[in-house]
Order: C-alpha cells, then sequence, then structure tokens
C-alpha cells in the first residue's frame, strides 16, 4: 500500500515556498521556472497558505487585477487541509476529491515536510495498479508457481 511519505521521497525532497508579501507575479514565475502549479506560502517559517495557478486564474485575471500589483497575500488560498507522512493514498485521494483541492501540505507532528497534487496521487495509483496488473499477469501466465 502506497503512502504520502512514498510520493515525497519520489518528488525528490525539494519545496517550494514564496513570502505572502511577494507579488503574484514572482510566484507565477517561480512556479514556470520550476514546472509546477502551487507554491506553498510561509512566514517566520511557518505555512499560512498557498498559491496556485488556479487562484491567479479566478483571483487575479477574472477579477481585473494585475499580477505585478497584487500580492500573493491578496490571492492565496488560506483553508488548507493537511495529510501526514503515513496516510494512505486511496484515503488521500478521497480527501482531495471530497474538498475539491488540488494540493495538500504534508505535516510530520507540527513541521511541514512537503506538498502533493492530485497528479502526485494519481500517478501514485496508476504506477501501483499497473504493477500489480503484471504481477497478476505473471502469475496466470505460469511465470510464478
Amino acid at each position: 500500500m502506497i503512502c504520502v511519505k512514498d510520493i515525497l521521497e519520489g518528488k525528490g525532497g525539494k519545496i517550494y515556498s514564496i513570502s505572502p508579501s511577494a507579488t503574484v507575479f514572482e510566484a507565477l514565475q517561480m512556479m514556470s521556472e520550476k514546472e509546477i502549479g502551487a507554491l506553498v506560502v510561509m512566514e517566520n517559517s511557518k505555512v499560512v497558505g498557498i498559491m496556485s495557478e488556479r487562484d491567479y486564474a479566478r483571483k487575479v485575471i477574472l477579477l481585473g487585477k494585475t499580477s505585478r500589483e497584487t500580492s500573493v497575500k491578496e490571492v492565496m488560498s488560506t483553508t488548507l487541509f493537511s495529510v501526514k507522512p503515513e496516510a494512505k493514498v486511496e484515503d488521500v485521494m478521497v480527501l482531495m476529491t471530497g474538498k475539491h483541492v488540488r494540493h495538500l501540505p504534508v505535516f510530520e507532528k507540527d513541521k511541514f515536510v512537503g506538498i502533493i497534487s492530485i497528479g502526485d496521487v494519481v500517478k501514485s495509483i496508476i504506477s501501483d495498479k499497473n504493477f500489480l496488473i503484471n504481477q497478476l499477469s505473471e502469475y496466470i501466465a505460469g511465470k510464478y508457481y
């Protein structure tokens, strides 16, 4: 059974964050450079929100604001759901789809240790299912006795 810790290990442990006082433009530049869809917003080593491409589309573009004059604090999502590293991927999928969230911070006790996306979760579930299918196919074909 795959858990969140496995996903984080596969991602290499890199965490990208931004200050709430940064501009949306700066956040978008960082997301583009790192080829990611969201940034953790941190203030004094504490997670205070998440800034995503979706936040930009809905809270800047659609409202006629400009990314160079709008701060991350104005558009970041502050209602955060989180998971622990030992959470099972299937349970995380239920949480993400039920709460309509695409990114989840991961906390071990009170320490922020990473972030996972719906894409990370789907990819890990597909990989796990493909592994199981291959094992069953080999068993049926007689490769294991």
